[in-house]
């Protein structure tokens, strides 16, 4: 009789138990399955927009193809911009997003438009999460300054450079820059910095860009 009451009592006890906590137990695992749901779902929205970006691009990178291979090609022009203007409105936190506005940097440069080149690179360095299309899109806004004709905006540009990334491509233009200024040694000196992290394939190039702005030193 002792062990039959004690399993009432602990029958009595659960039920008591479950009037307390019985509605906040539940509360709680219908909080757990919405989350889990949630995250599934928000992956799934994620990995659809994350496609449909992809997709965007390819289509961009085809047409600014046909643009380059055809600079009169009105329609696709149209259609290069329509999709690039998409990519940056519903996928800016994407890479596509970047690469999409240099590409457009790229045909701006192409029809002579230096502007709206320079436009297209703000966006890369306002909204690229990756450092390395942030650099890229600085170089070629540089590069632009310096066609212009433009140093000084070329060189204050390069003062923002980070050399952890195209560290050779960065001192070859300052010392571009530094030879448009007339300033032959700290050309040189950039040269050889570039001379330094340059590939195989860039360096004559570079001793050639060198040695030029030494012999203008010696004279």
């Amino acid at each position: 009789m002792a062990e039959l009451r004690t399993e009432e009592e602990q029958v009595e006890a659960i039920k008591n138990w479950w009037k307390k906590n019985g509605s906040s137990l539940l509360l709680g695992i219908a909080l757990a399955v919405a989350l889990v749901l949630g995250w599934q779902a928000w992956q799934r929205y994620q990995a659809n927009k994350a496609t449909e970006a992809s997709v965007n691009y390819q289509n961009l990178v085809d047409a600014v193809l046909a643009v380059r291979g055809a600079p009169d090609a009105s329609e696709q022009r149209a259609t290069a911009e329509h999709l690039a203007t998409t990519l940056k409105g519903e996928f800016a936190d994407s890479g596509y997003a970047s690469m999409a506005a240099l590409l457009m940097a790229r045909v701006a440069v192409d029809a002579g438009d230096l502007e709206a080149a320079l436009s297209e690179l703000d966006w890369v360095r306002e909204h690229a999460e990756q450092n390395e299309l942030k650099q890229l899109a600085l170089l070629r806004a540089a590069r632009i300054k310096l066609a212009q004709g433009d140093a000084g905006a070329a060189a204050a540009l390069l003062d923002g450079a980070d050399e952890r990334y195209y560290a050779a491509a960065v001192n070859e233009l300052r010392g571009d820059v530094f030879v448009a200024m007339g300033q032959q040694a700290q050309a040189r000196q950039a040269y050889e910095r570039a001379l330094e992290t340059a590939g195989r394939q860039a360096q004559p190039i570079l001793m050639m860009k060198r040695d030029n702005v030494s012999a203008g030193e010696q004279s």
